[in-house]
């Protein structure tokens, strides 16, 4: 793999909405890459994304919301990740978050994971449980779903 295909999958994993969903078969059915290099970059990049966002949400939080028009896009997002998120939590636990994280679906993912946890107050060890599970998870699915279309399913 060459640097400028390793920036490429770097840069779309850490792009909110794309992430590893758009990354994975960016990497494998675009350029046609080694499917394992990609994942192992891509799993790499989500969870570090993941665990940065997680330490760095309170001090961006206080500065952005601020601005008035922020914070009311700030509050409408609390309002709908609370709402996603909150029933694989009281169901499931850190294990729900994960699964949250796991769906490779547009609105779940690290960045809503991330925000997530910092609402529901969840500790940095178990959002490193639930972000390892929950990329591993999406990846996984990814690559299969990509590797059966390149193969024809």
């Amino acid at each position: 793999m060459d640097i400028h295909n390793f920036f490429e999958l770097v840069l779309l994993t850490l792009t909110p909405a794309f992430e590893l969903r758009a990354s994975i078969p960016y990497g494998i059915l675009g350029p046609g890459l080694n499917w394992p290099e990609v994942f192992a970059i891509v799993v790499v990049v989500n969870i570090l994304l993941g665990l940065v966002l997680f330490l760095l949400l309170d001090r961006l939080v206080k500065l952005f919301t601020r601005i008035q028009f922020i914070k009311d896009i700030y509050m409408r997002i609390v309002a709908r990740t609370q709402r996603k998120v909150q029933p694989y939590m009281e169901k499931y636990g850190t294990i729900g978050l994960g699964l949250f994280i796991g769906i490779p679906l547009p609105g779940s993912g690290v960045w809503t994971g991330a925000l997530a946890a910092y609402l529901l107050g969840l500790r940095f060890k178990k959002f490193l449980i639930a972000d390892i599970i929950g990329v591993l998870i999406a990846a996984t699915i990814v690559t299969a779903l990509s590797l059966g279309l390149l193969n024809g399913i």
